[in-house]
């Protein structure tokens, strides 16, 4: 008795008309992000909100999607992935209305919120509906890096649609732009998408869905509360409950039937190494932008408008990024690619540190790089996270690479941002005669607490104290930009550790690409080899 082994079903045209629906929310997500930061002058004289509550306007989206996406990704296995995207994409129409038309700090919040919950529901859908519809591998990884690219398209197009539209609408008009979006996803979506859901699986548990709220919310706030005021109790406090009830979660996902993740998708390195890559480069990301914002707008003076504009040719950087990484990791694999391209974003983040001496150039052309060699990276390490997971657990997969990527952003912040802090408050030093002791811890706090304070002092002391508090600046930007290089080369070390695995992998996918015709034992054999080569992968 014979068998054929065939090729993965390669995807047709209705597939990749999806995958462009797919990419809507993307898209949206990423200008949302983006334009939001253009709006806030203008809410703030209209909403006049206190300094907490513009916090919690700017906060309270992230803290809810990072919140809530391990939740939505096991919903999306049980009840459908296209059915929560679909679901997800009406709920945030709804409440971009609610934010666009809201009359008080309060409701903004409770509407940013709201869109946040929503929010947690695209990503992981995308992500495990591409995975459905392409199963061939070398379509799937040019899927993820379309999906990659809708999210720097965003980017590029965001500051544009921002500035027209607050230059003649009022502030919230920048949310209505997601209205006529999802409209759009909800008509084609039924259409051009197709239904997964692991029937298996018949309910979600509401205790650990509970707890991995709690702890994803309290370490992230914790994060975030740690740039804002440095280490006190309160954030110590924070990070620390996080922790325990994280681990009370673990605890659970391993004593219970059904439980949201499944835990030993990370004994397998194909899963946990990408993994670990992908949140550690937004570790980097997160906290390189946290100084490049302040450096454009602080040292070189731009407006926020300006700042956003020169954020461009680094998204651009990244489109392009993420049109040839699809072509690379074809042609040297997921490992080549992922290590090649960490090396090359570390030359980008130690091209930003002569910004000293290259100014705006230095921050235009590092940005550049490392967007180039960071595309690749996400659109590598979501193939391999994603191709790792069982088929009925790629939405909790989708969901937990979103998690870490969440939380290695708020840690890179965090991290970064005190070491940082530190080193210029270091660099910075005794006060000057006439200045008191109050402005002069407004001074050694942030730099944008030294440039409103130089704005009440006359010269000659106002000049020559912001040309202190800036060059103190730079020495701390300097060392964070020589430990994120640091950092992407020792993930270029770890991505080598993929090689073997990844050899496997293509191995397999080599074989299977054409027609083989076996008899019944050799068919017996063969899978018997695959099956052993992946297990002496995972242990290696």
């Amino acid at each position: 008795m014979t068998q054929t082994l065939r090729a993965a079903p390669r995807a047709g045209a209705r597939e990749w008309a999806g995958l462009a629906v797919l990419a809507l929310p993307c898209l949206l997500v990423s200008m949302d992000a983006n334009v939001l930061g253009l709006a806030i002058p203008s809410l703030t004289a209209d909403l006049q909100p206190t300094n907490t509550q513009l916090l919690w306007i700017v906060d309270s989206y992230g803290f809810l999607v990072a919140g809530s996406l391990l939740t939505m990704g096991a919903i999306g296995d049980r009840v459908g992935r296209r059915l929560l995207l679909l679901v997800g994409a009406a709920a945030f129409g709804l409440a971009s209305l609610l934010a666009a038309f809201s009359t008080s700090a309060t409701m903004l919040i409770a509407a940013r919120a709201l869109l946040g919950v929503a929010g947690a529901t695209l990503m992981p859908s995308t992500l495990s509906l591409i995975r459905s519809m392409f199963s061939d591998p070398r379509q799937r990884t040019t899927a993820f890096g379309v999906w990659t690219a809708s999210f720097a398209l965003g980017g590029v197009i965001a500051p544009v649609v921002g500035g027209i539209l607050l230059g003649h609408f009022w502030w919230g008009s920048v949310f209505l732009v997601a209205v006529p979006v999802m409209l759009l996803l909800l008509v084609l979506g039924p259409v051009l998408l197709p239904e997964y859901r692991n029937t298996e699986a018949v309910r979600v548990d509401l205790p650990s869905a509970a707890l991995s709220l709690a702890g994803v919310l309290s370490v992230t706030f914790g994060f975030k509360r740690a740039v804002q005021n440095g280490l006190d109790a309160a954030t110590a406090v924070s990070i620390a409950a996080g922790l325990v009830v994280a681990l009370v979660f673990v605890r659970r996902q391993q004593d219970h039937s059904d439980a949201l993740i499944d835990l030993k998708m990370f004994r397998r390195r194909t899963f946990t190494v990408p993994l670990v890559i992908n949140a550690m480069s937004f570790f980097v990301l997160y906290g390189t932008q946290l100084f490049m914002v302040q450096y454009l707008q602080l040292v070189l003076g731009l407006s926020a408008l300006a700042a956003g504009l020169w954020s461009i040719p680094g998204a651009l950087g990244y489109l392009l990024g993420s049109a040839l990484g699809p072509v690379f990791a074809r042609r040297i694999g997921a490992g080549g690619v992922l290590c090649a391209s960490l090396l090359l974003s570390s030359v980008g983040f130690g091209l930003l540190t002569q910004v000293g001496r290259g100014g705006l150039a230095a921050v235009v052309t590092g940005s550049v790089v490392f967007a180039i060699g960071l595309a690749p990276v996400y659109i590598v390490a979501t193939d391999l996270v994603v191709a790792a997971a069982p088929p009925q657990r790629t939405g909790s997969a989708s969901a937990i690479l979103e998690t870490f990527a969440e939380l290695g952003g708020a840690l890179g912040i965090a991290v970064l941002g005190s070491i940082g802090g530190a080193i210029y408050r270091q660099a910075i030093p005794t006060a000057p005669p006439g200045i008191a002791g109050g402005l002069w811890e407004d001074v050694r706090g942030t730099l944008g607490g030294a440039v409103a304070t130089t704005e009440r002092l006359a010269e000659p002391v106002a000049g020559e104290l912001l040309r202190t508090t800036r060059g103190a600046f730079l020495q701390a930007f300097l060392v964070v930009e020589v430990l994120g290089a640091l950092v992407m080369v020792a993930l270029a070390v770890a991505a080598l550790l993929l090689r073997q695995s990844t050899v496997a992998r293509q191995v397999d996918h080599s074989l299977v690409a054409q027609p083989l015709r076996l008899d019944q034992g050799q068919n017996d054999r063969y899978a018997r080899s695959v099956r052993q080569a992946a297990r002496d992968a995972d242990r290696t």
